[in-house]
Order: structure tokens, then sequence, then C-alpha cells
């Protein structure tokens, strides 16, 4: 049976037509259980055409990603590895489990890990939508771009423009001709955007704005909400082994206090517990305990619930004082001439450790001027003491920072 969004366009390099049409141009050779390295979208798109029959065991992901040592893995755990047409054995040989979506984590903290999935646990907007053409920036095979495809899949009238990750520079030109009235990006690619050809941005006619990824702080949701008036601006909280757990709509950062505890069925239950988001999630992935710890560190500010980093890398021990490289980061952010901030902890005499920051400026402002703008927003030992300016935001294939 074909999926429900069957008929919807894709468009990308080397194919604009519908999934159908894609399936037809399409000899379904993969193995039954496979890791497919894909080098592009076209490709990816295909596999994805294969996942939804049902009959495959898949796991896609960018060609980059599948490292050799992480090649090896996914062979001991009984899946081919398919890179360019050519296919090289599982080393365990063992039954496909057909429906099954393998994703990998971000290996931020290790080597990726892989998280079972299927489409039904990936999809995870289930209501009608108006009809729309979104923009897919994100990584092959990344969580975030599965949420964009299997929207595209799975309802009508929800088309796909995909970029890939060469095209960041020109994505503007290619979503107004393709008439894109919906975009998903991290606050990076948002970021990257606005500074590198913001008039091309705000020509768009977009409907729909979403961020996510990447903690979501309110100058950014500002100056999108100010670019976009008509357009309803949402951030999203999601990940691998938690699903997609929160949206906000309401164009502020972090969410509502009263959201803590509340069970409703079909819907992610939140709690923070020792300054830790933890996620009860009916679509996290197989295997996740029913109670996640995020490893994201929340804070309660003013009614709001605020997502603000990662727990392990957000403290910045300052001479017995904790700097929290977020709060920094943030502040920084929300003076008018900061494109984007990245905070960090630098080892130094007599206090361990002292706060330091890369800066993007997209104005004027001079080191003396945003070290003042701290001190007047933030303690003394969460002050940046030394700042450095780079010519471009920097950004990944995952279209985060990582610096």
């Amino acid at each position: 049976m074909a999926p429900a969004g069957a008929d919807n366009r894709i468009i990308t390099r080397g194919f604009t037509g519908t999934w159908a049409e894609l399936g037809r141009q399409f000899e379904d050779t993969l193995p039954p259980a496979a890791a497919i390295a894909v080098r592009d979208n076209l490709e990816a798109a295909r596999a994805v055409w294969a996942a939804a029959s049902g009959e495959h065991e898949l796991l896609v992901a960018s060609g980059t990603r599948l490292t050799p040592e992480l090649s090896e893995d996914l062979r001991g755990a009984g899946l081919a590895i398919v890179r360019q047409g050519e296919v090289e054995p599982p080393l365990t040989e063992r039954a496909a489990d057909p429906g099954r979506v393998w994703l990998l984590t971000s290996g931020s903290t290790g080597r990726p890990k892989r998280v079972a999935h299927t489409l039904e646990s990936l999809t995870t907007v289930g209501q009608g939508q108006p009809p729309r053409v979104w923009l897919c920036p994100y990584a092959h095979g990344a969580y975030a771009w599965w949420q964009v495809v299997t929207l595209g899949i799975s309802l009508p009238g929800q088309d796909i423009l995909f970029v890939e990750p060469d095209e960041l520079d020109t994505w503007p030109a290619a979503a107004l001709e393709a008439g894109v009235s919906a975009a998903s990006g991290t606050p990076t690619f948002w970021r990257q955007a606005l500074y590198r050809d913001p008039e091309s941005v705000a020509a768009l006619p977009l409907e729909q704005v979403t961020l996510g990824g990447e903690p979501v702080d309110q100058a950014i949701l500002t100056r999108l909400t100010e670019m976009f008036p008509d357009a309803r601006v949402s951030w999203i909280y999601a990940s691998s082994e938690a699903g997609a757990t929160i949206a906000v709509h309401d164009g502020l950062a972090g969410f509502p206090e009263e959201w803590l505890g509340v069970e409703k069925p079909g819907r992610a239950t939140l709690f923070v517990e020792d300054g830790e988001l933890l996620i009860a999630s009916p679509k996290r992935g197989e295997g996740i305990p029913e109670v996640l710890r995020t490893g994201d560190r929340a804070e309660v500010v003013d009614g709001r619930v605020l997502i603000t980093g990662r727990m392990a890398s957000d403290e910045i021990n300052v001479g017995g004082a904790k700097a929290s490289a977020s709060a920094v980061r943030d502040v920084l952010q929300s003076h008018p001439a900061v494109a984007w901030a990245s905070v960090k902890g630098r080892k130094a005499p007599i206090v361990g450790s002292m706060v330091t920051a890369e800066v993007v400026l997209d104005g004027e402002a001079t080191e003396a001027e945003l070290v003042a703008w701290c001190a007047e927003r933030l303690p003394d030992y969460s002050v940046p003491r030394r700042l450095r300016f780079l010519d471009q935001i920097p950004i990944k294939e995952t279209l985060k920072s990582d610096v």
C-alpha cells in the first residue's frame, strides 16, 4: 500500500517529482538489512521509499558519518553496508527485522550509538496540515531529517525541498523558486542565514518557522518573529532517543512551568530533577528507559523552563564559583551587534578556569563594550575575560556549531 503522501513532490539535486514517481524509477536491490552510506538526498529519498515498503531493516546516514570503525560495528550487528552501489556483507548472519529503522545518535559524548525506531514512531504529526512546501537542510538520516521526511510521506500536501550541505550558502534563492512556505533548522542554521543574507531570507513567504537541535534562546526567536510576523514560529525539543517531545509555539524561549509532571495520552511527560531535564516519551526509541535522563540542563525562570545546554559542558568552575556557559552565551547573543557566540572555560592560574568567548559580529562593537554588556547582566565570575572575533559562524554538517 502506497504511503498517504506518495503524490507529494520532492525537489532535490538530480530529481524533481513525486515520491511515487521516484519509486517507479528506483530498482530496489537493497539487502534485507542494510546501512546505507548516502552521498546526497536523492539516494537518501530512495532509501526512504524502500523503508516505506516495510520490507527492509534500514539505517540511513551520510557517507561521512559511516567511518570504517562504525561500519565494522554495524556489520558486526548484522547490517550490510551499501556504499555507492557496492555491498559489504554483514559479519554476523541474522534474519532481518522488516520495518525497523535505525538512527545514529550525535556521538557528542563518544562513538555514535544505534537507536531503533519504526516509521510510525518517527512520525509525530498525525493530523491534517495546510498544504506546504518544506525546506529540509538537515544531514541525511538525522532525526530532524526524518521528522521532515515522515511528514512528507505520511500527509498529503506536504512537499519537500532538500538542501545539500554544499548548498547551504544559496538555499534562500532555491527556496524562493520552489515556493517554500515552511522551514526547519537549528538556531545556528538560522543565525548563519540571517548573518549572510538577511534580505533573501526575509523575502520568503514563510508560514511556519521551526527551530530545534540546539538550545533556543529568546534573541533568535524574537528576530524570526519580527521578520515573519504572520508566521507561526516554533521550537522543538527532540532526539533520537526520546523522539519529538516538546513543541512550543508562543514565540518565547522555554516552555511553561505548568507543563511539568502533566500526563496526557500520546504526550511526553516532563520533569526537572537536580537541574536536569527528564522525559517519559511515547515516541522514544526501543530499549530507551521509560524515563530518560536527557543530560540537558533545565532551569525554571519566571514561570518558564529553559533548556540551556548539556550538563557535562555547561559549568565552568571559576575559583569555586560556578559560571554557566549557556547563560554567558545567551547574554552575548542578546547584544544587538552579536550574530553568534560560543562560550567555554579556559585554564587559568589561581582561579583554575576563566570564561572565554568566540563571537561573530553583525554590527559594531568592541571587546570592551561586550565585556561591559556582560558585566551589567552577569556576576563578576561569569564575565568573559577574553573574546575572540571570528569572520563567519562555524557550522557543521549537523547544522550545529559544536565548536
